[in-house]
């Protein structure tokens, strides 16, 4: 649950990281480039866009900003996905840490094979801890700079911008990026990389439909045939941060 609310948190762009080794370069898509790619993802369904938004220009951008943030938003939710169901699998038959998960000596959930229960048994402080670090890994994210561009301002969707130490970064050393901790991608071809990109993109996509598949099936018993039987019933809330609605409950709602 809390992968899928991490594609939804919003950020904002600030520091100005100093230079590093990775060259910004400028990436404009247009609905052809989009026709391209979707035949090279999938040569059966091709490019497919019911909604017709590689045409559109959303808050007055441009129909190219509008295309980096489509791209940008899908390899994101992609990743969170994919993370979302292995850590679903991974929950479902009982993995966890063996230490303690608070300082209290509180240990990590099990809730018997139930990952949306589990979720609902961490506590509270425990989730904005989590959240927190989500928070900061979308601002840097959000990074648009001379080195760095915004994906809707020619930058590449996806792209993780690199940490930075020091007075225009992070306050203290980095020792490991988000993206490719130990550079093994450093002398990877262009072509493989590429190619890495589209087994990701579908990847991303296949895990999106995993993950929800998994949800719907929990809580409406019936939904997804093949995993009737196989998934346990859950009767909470699978979309709420908290088991508690604390915004609602300004307005008296539980």
């Amino acid at each position: 649950k809390s992968a899928i609310i991490a594609a939804l948190i919003g950020s904002a762009a600030a520091f100005a990281p100093a230079q590093t080794g990775r060259a910004a370069t400028a990436v404009s898509e247009t609905k052809a480039d989009l026709e391209v790619l979707a035949k090279k993802l999938n040569p059966v369904l091709g490019f497919y866009d019911p909604l017709n938004l590689a045409e559109a220009e959303f808050w007055g951008e441009s129909n190219e900003a509008t295309i980096g943030f489509l791209r940008h938003a899908e390899i994101k939710h992609g990743r969170i996905a994919m993370f979302a169901f292995v850590g679903y699998i991974a929950h479902a038959n009982g993995f966890k840490f063996p230490w303690a998960m608070q300082m209290d000596g509180t240990p990590f959930p099990d809730a018997n094979g139930n990952p949306p229960a589990l979720w609902d048994s961490v506590s509270d402080d425990a989730k904005w801890q989590i959240f927190s670090l989500i928070g900061f890994l979308e601002f840097w994210s959000e990074l648009s700079t001379p080195n760095h561009k915004h994906y809707m301002r020619g930058g590449k969707p996806g792209d993780y911008p690199d940490f930075t130490s020091g007075m225009e970064g992070i306050p203290h050393p980095v020792p490991f990026n988000f993206y490719d901790p130990f550079k093994f991608s450093k002398n990877m071809s262009e072509e493989k990389k590429e190619s890495r990109l589209r087994a990701e993109i579908n990847n991303g996509r296949a895990a999106q439909l995993g993950i929800l598949g998994f949800l719907s099936a929990q809580c409406a018993e019936g939904s997804v045939p093949l995993l009737t039987g196989v998934v346990p019933h859950y009767d909470g809330e699978p979309m709420a941060p908290f088991v508690t609605n604390y915004m609602g409950e300004a307005f008296g709602m539980q």
